[in-house]
């Protein structure tokens, strides 16, 4: 199952919304909808400006797998929007690191020098993720000033990049 990722163009904005839904609300239980995530409705607005982009993994064209940034300083973004369909999950298809992957080195090349993301305390999986990845986590109360703040999150990581 070959894996492509790109950074997200309109005509995936369906099937951006459907995962990102489909995951929240019936695999993780999630009480939202898209009206509390109005920037899914708004993604090259949002996302792809200034310090901020947004990439999907797809599969035979179907997205598979998103990960976002949200620019708020000139060094600092939020990850937001990671997420992978079940079935492309695990280490031996790479959808999760690979976005990861992606969003790392275009955070380098674009001077960014801190991710931080907000989750929620139930999702073990991803906080071994991203701890796997380098992220530590963080109290709510160290978070940059002007850090976005999604009001569902109880869990807080940071990444420094380096050079």
């Amino acid at each position: 199952m070959p894996l492509f990722i790109k950074e997200f163009s309109p005509e995936y904005q369906q099937q951006v919304i459907d995962l990102i839904l489909n995951i929240q609300q019936n695999e993780f239980h999630v009480p939202i909808t898209i009206d509390d995530q109005q920037d899914l409705l708004t993604i090259p607005d949002f996302y792809q400006n200034g310090k901020g982009n947004f990439w999907i993994a797809l599969n035979n064209e179907k997205v598979v797998g998103t990960i976002s940034l949200v620019g708020f300083s000139n060094h600092q973004a939020a990850l937001r929007k990671m997420f992978v369909m079940k079935d492309f999950r695990g280490k031996e298809f790479g959808t999760a690191q690979g976005l990861l992957n992606t969003l790392l080195i275009w955070s380098k090349e674009n001077s960014l020098k801190e991710i931080y993301l907000g989750t929620l305390s139930h999702m073990h999986a991803a906080h071994s993720f991203y701890r796997r990845n380098g992220f530590i986590e963080i109290n709510k109360n160290d978070l940059p000033e002007k850090f976005p703040l999604v009001h569902v999150d109880s869990m807080f990581f940071k990444l420094v990049l380096l050079d």
